[in-house]
Protein backbone atom coordinates (compact mmCIF):
# COMPACT_ATOMS: atom_id res chain seq x y z
CA UNK A 1 0.00 0.00 0.00
CA UNK A 2 1.29 3.46 -0.89
CA UNK A 3 1.13 5.55 2.28
CA UNK A 4 1.88 8.89 0.64
CA UNK A 5 -0.83 8.80 -2.01
CA UNK A 6 -0.34 9.43 -5.72
CA UNK A 7 2.76 8.05 -7.40
CA UNK A 8 5.17 8.75 -4.54
CA UNK A 9 7.18 5.91 -3.05
CA UNK A 10 5.88 4.36 0.17
CA UNK A 11 7.19 5.84 3.41
CA UNK A 12 9.66 3.51 5.15
CA UNK A 13 8.85 2.57 8.76
CA UNK A 14 9.78 5.17 11.37
CA UNK A 15 11.97 4.18 14.31
CA UNK A 16 12.17 6.37 17.41
CA UNK A 17 15.30 6.13 19.53
CA UNK A 18 17.46 8.21 21.84
CA UNK A 19 19.83 10.51 20.01
CA UNK A 20 23.49 9.48 19.87
CA UNK A 21 26.63 11.56 19.31
CA UNK A 22 26.81 10.38 15.71
CA UNK A 23 23.41 12.02 15.06
CA UNK A 24 24.85 15.52 15.65
CA UNK A 25 25.32 16.34 11.95
CA UNK A 26 21.78 15.28 11.04
CA UNK A 27 20.28 17.16 14.00
CA UNK A 28 22.28 20.28 13.08
CA UNK A 29 21.17 20.11 9.44
CA UNK A 30 17.49 19.80 10.39
CA UNK A 31 17.74 22.53 13.02
CA UNK A 32 19.50 24.84 10.56
CA UNK A 33 16.57 24.45 8.16
CA UNK A 34 14.26 25.72 10.91
CA UNK A 35 16.61 28.60 11.73
CA UNK A 36 16.85 29.57 8.06
CA UNK A 37 13.07 29.56 7.56
CA UNK A 38 12.41 31.87 10.54
CA UNK A 39 9.13 30.07 11.32
CA UNK A 40 10.03 27.83 14.25
CA UNK A 41 12.66 29.43 16.48
CA UNK A 42 14.03 32.76 17.64
CA UNK A 43 17.54 31.43 17.02
CA UNK A 44 19.33 33.03 14.07
CA UNK A 45 22.82 31.49 14.10
CA UNK A 46 23.28 28.13 12.33
CA UNK A 47 24.55 25.24 14.43
CA UNK A 48 27.52 23.04 13.64
CA UNK A 49 27.72 19.32 14.28
CA UNK A 50 30.33 20.10 16.96
CA UNK A 51 28.03 22.47 18.87
CA UNK A 52 25.16 19.98 18.61
CA UNK A 53 27.51 17.23 19.83
CA UNK A 54 28.37 19.31 22.90
CA UNK A 55 24.67 20.08 23.44
CA UNK A 56 23.82 16.37 23.28
CA UNK A 57 26.52 15.63 25.84
CA UNK A 58 25.08 18.21 28.23
CA UNK A 59 21.62 16.62 28.09
CA UNK A 60 22.75 13.35 29.68
CA UNK A 61 19.89 11.21 30.88
CA UNK A 62 17.79 13.93 32.57
CA UNK A 63 16.59 15.74 29.44
CA UNK A 64 15.90 13.30 26.61
CA UNK A 65 16.61 13.92 22.95
CA UNK A 66 15.05 11.49 20.50
CA UNK A 67 15.32 11.08 16.75
CA UNK A 68 12.91 9.69 14.17
CA UNK A 69 14.81 7.54 11.74
CA UNK A 70 13.70 6.12 8.38
CA UNK A 71 15.86 3.85 6.31
CA UNK A 72 18.88 4.68 8.47
CA UNK A 73 18.37 8.46 8.03
CA UNK A 74 17.39 10.88 10.81
CA UNK A 75 14.33 12.78 9.51
CA UNK A 76 13.16 14.49 12.72
CA UNK A 77 14.25 15.10 16.29
CA UNK A 78 12.67 16.29 19.52
CA UNK A 79 14.30 17.42 22.75
CA UNK A 80 13.51 18.33 26.32
CA UNK A 81 15.27 21.00 28.32
CA UNK A 82 15.03 22.57 31.74
CA UNK A 83 11.92 24.71 32.23
CA UNK A 84 13.03 26.57 35.37
CA UNK A 85 15.79 25.86 37.92
CA UNK A 86 13.50 25.90 40.99
CA UNK A 87 12.88 22.47 42.55
CA UNK A 88 9.09 22.83 42.33
CA UNK A 89 9.40 22.73 38.51
CA UNK A 90 11.67 19.67 38.35
CA UNK A 91 8.93 17.67 36.59
CA UNK A 92 8.27 20.26 33.88
CA UNK A 93 10.36 20.34 30.71
CA UNK A 94 10.38 22.61 27.70
CA UNK A 95 10.32 20.75 24.43
CA UNK A 96 11.16 21.32 20.79
CA UNK A 97 10.60 19.30 17.63
CA UNK A 98 12.10 19.80 14.18
CA UNK A 99 11.45 17.88 10.96
CA UNK A 100 13.55 17.72 7.80
CA UNK A 101 11.88 19.61 4.96
CA UNK A 102 11.43 16.53 2.82
CA UNK A 103 9.81 14.59 5.69
CA UNK A 104 7.26 17.20 6.76
CA UNK A 105 3.67 16.06 6.66
CA UNK A 106 4.65 12.39 6.72
CA UNK A 107 4.18 11.69 10.45
CA UNK A 108 7.87 11.95 11.34
CA UNK A 109 7.34 14.97 13.61
CA UNK A 110 4.40 13.33 15.34
CA UNK A 111 6.43 10.18 15.93
CA UNK A 112 9.37 12.18 17.32
CA UNK A 113 7.20 14.32 19.62
CA UNK A 114 5.22 11.32 20.88
CA UNK A 115 8.50 9.46 21.45
CA UNK A 116 9.84 12.41 23.41
CA UNK A 117 6.68 12.50 25.54
CA UNK A 118 7.12 8.79 26.33
CA UNK A 119 10.81 9.28 27.19
CA UNK A 120 10.01 12.27 29.41
CA UNK A 121 7.24 10.43 31.21
CA UNK A 122 9.63 7.51 31.82
CA UNK A 123 12.17 10.03 33.20
CA UNK A 124 9.62 11.31 35.73
CA UNK A 125 8.40 14.48 34.05
CA UNK A 126 4.74 15.41 34.56
CA UNK A 127 4.44 18.16 31.96
CA UNK A 128 5.91 19.33 28.66
CA UNK A 129 5.55 22.95 27.57
CA UNK A 130 6.54 24.82 24.45
CA UNK A 131 5.92 27.97 22.47
CA UNK A 132 4.93 28.05 18.81
CA UNK A 133 4.67 30.99 16.42
CA UNK A 134 0.93 31.59 15.82
CA UNK A 135 1.29 31.42 12.03
CA UNK A 136 3.11 28.07 12.22
CA UNK A 137 -0.12 26.13 11.73
CA UNK A 138 1.70 22.88 10.90
CA UNK A 139 3.47 22.89 14.29
CA UNK A 140 0.28 23.82 16.13
CA UNK A 141 -1.54 20.97 14.38
CA UNK A 142 1.34 18.60 15.21
CA UNK A 143 1.20 19.53 18.90
CA UNK A 144 -2.57 19.00 19.02
CA UNK A 145 -2.20 15.60 17.32
CA UNK A 146 0.02 14.42 20.20
CA UNK A 147 -2.37 15.81 22.84
CA UNK A 148 -0.94 19.24 23.63
CA UNK A 149 -3.44 21.96 24.40
CA UNK A 150 -3.03 25.64 23.68
CA UNK A 151 -3.20 27.61 26.92
CA UNK A 152 -2.57 31.17 25.81
CA UNK A 153 -0.45 33.57 23.84
CA UNK A 154 2.62 35.50 24.86
CA UNK A 155 2.34 38.80 23.03
CA UNK A 156 5.56 40.32 21.77
CA UNK A 157 7.54 37.53 23.38
CA UNK A 158 10.80 38.33 21.61
CA UNK A 159 12.18 39.92 18.48
CA UNK A 160 13.22 37.98 15.42
CA UNK A 161 15.11 39.94 12.77
CA UNK A 162 14.10 43.13 14.55
CA UNK A 163 10.35 42.38 14.56
CA UNK A 164 8.23 41.50 17.59
CA UNK A 165 6.83 37.98 17.46
CA UNK A 166 4.05 36.42 19.50
CA UNK A 167 4.08 32.80 20.63
CA UNK A 168 1.28 30.38 21.43
CA UNK A 169 1.89 28.48 24.68
CA UNK A 170 1.19 24.73 24.57
CA UNK A 171 1.29 22.08 27.30
CA UNK A 172 0.99 18.32 27.59
CA UNK A 173 0.34 16.61 30.91
CA UNK A 174 2.13 13.30 31.44
CA UNK A 175 1.71 10.32 33.76
CA UNK A 176 0.04 10.94 37.08
CA UNK A 177 -0.70 14.60 36.29
CA UNK A 178 -2.53 13.52 33.12
CA UNK A 179 -4.34 10.70 34.86
CA UNK A 180 -5.48 12.88 37.76
CA UNK A 181 -6.61 15.65 35.40
CA UNK A 182 -8.90 13.22 33.57
CA UNK A 183 -10.54 11.97 36.78
CA UNK A 184 -13.71 13.84 37.74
Amino acid sequence: MNLTGGDAAPIPPTTIRRARPEDAASIAAIYNQGIEERSATFETEPRTPATIGEWLGERAERHPVVVAERGGRVVAWASASEYRPRACYAGVAECSVYVARDARGTGAGRAALAGLADACEAAGFWKLVSRVFPENTASRRLCRSVGFREVGTYRRHARLDGKWRDTVIVELLLGEARDEASTP
